[in-house]
């Protein structure tokens, strides 16, 4: 008899996470229920799923799992996470004590996320919107006079702001750029970031001695709004600031108005609400660019999800543990406090 699997696909659509042949390979190895037909942002209804977690082996998807709702599936073996983060709507004291893997997809999108992030660098180091824009506009101006606000990535000292599996993507991609490279991270040690060809330091010391910080910091109970309106002002004038991870991380109307006035280059790709106010002075800030949570968001991500999804559901039907997949660990899973993704 197959394991039963709760399919739960939103904020995913199965045909965008599932090429017809991994579709096929999971089918071999489980048994969908609702059912592999299961559109964009649908979740099964509560009914259908305490009808069917008694039963299952495998939960796919975001599904509310309290305590109460994991005493009812005694055969649950994993929850595997396809939107990217550990969200606090399951009962993870629960599922560590029950042997019960929590899994994120998130390795999908380090690598993405981290090239956009460069390529924002690059447009706000080199002014390439406003270049672009004039040229559309008739009134480019060429050469020397055209750089007269452009400088060189590699001219500015780099940091970092984070070191998960996206800040390490970035780095690798970042390194021809810098000559030494700065690194905060208070969850991981030193010796790792030294490992990585990094620099560690405290956050202070990133943000007055940086010209160039990436934000890849997650969101959690610890660090919401912990670059605020007095963290930004220590950064040198003129600085770039690229918002890859979280807007929960910044006080983002403090952002906004360093973009505003000129003070930062800013580019970010998130926002404190999606859609984001169309109206927000942000929007008309020359120094800024500006990006729709699209970093992650390409058909090859979402095709390896599917992969990475049914190369652990292999291993755990053979009694082996998940390795493709991210693992929540104890310590920290329970202080993560990122938002699933709303569309409207």
């Amino acid at each position: 008899m197959k394991p039963i699997t709760l399919l739960d696909p939103s904020p995913r659509e199965v045909k965008l996470m599932f090429q017809p042949g991994v579709l096929e390979q999971l089918q071999e190895m489980v048994e969908l229920r609702p059912g592999p037909e299961m559109h964009t942002y649908q979740h099964p209804t509560p009914e259908e799923v305490d009808a069917i977690l008694p039963e299952t082996t495998y939960v796919i998807g975001q599904t509310d799992l309290p305590r109460e709702r994991l005493e009812t599936a005694p055969r649950l073996k994993a929850i595997i996470n396809v939107e990217g983060n550990f969200f606090p709507n399951i009962d993870y004291e629960y599922c560590f004590s029950h042997h019960i893997h929590v899994l994120s997809v998130s390795p999908v999108f380090a690598r993405a996320v981290a090239e956009l992030g460069l390529g924002l660098a690059l447009s706000l180091a080199r002014q390439i919107p406003q270049a672009d824009a004039a040229f559309k506009r008739g009134r480019e101006r060429y050469g020397l006079d055209g750089n007269q606000n452009a400088d060189l990535l590699s001219a500015r000292s780099i940091g970092i702001v984070g070191f998960g599996d996206l800040g390490k993507a970035l780095l690798k991609l970042l390194h021809p750029f810098g000559r030494e490279i700065q690194v905060f991270d208070p969850w991981v040690p030193a010796r790792a970031i030294q490992a990585a060809g990094a620099v560690p330091v405290t956050l202070e010391e990133l943000l007055t001695t940086s010209t160039a910080i990436f934000v890849v910091a997650a969101v959690t109970s610890d660090n919401q709004g912990f670059l605020d309106r007095a963290a930004l002002e220590m950064i040198q004038q003129d600085a770039l600031f690229v918002l890859l991870s979280r807007a929960g991380v910044v006080d983002f109307e403090a952002l906004a108005d360093t973009a505003i006035s000129g003070a930062l280059r800013v580019a970010t790709d998130v926002w404190p609400e999606e859609p984001f106010d169309p109206k927000h002075a942000i929007r008309r800030a020359e120094s800024a660019v500006l990006s729709a949570h699209r970093a992650g968001a390409l058909y090859s991500c979402f095709y390896e999800m599917g992969e990475r999804i049914v190369e652990d559901i292999a291993l755990m039907n053979n009694g082996l543990p998940p390795s493709s997949c991210k693992r929540a660990e104890y310590e920290t899973v329970t202080r993560m406090r990122s938002r699933p993704v709303q569309r409207s």
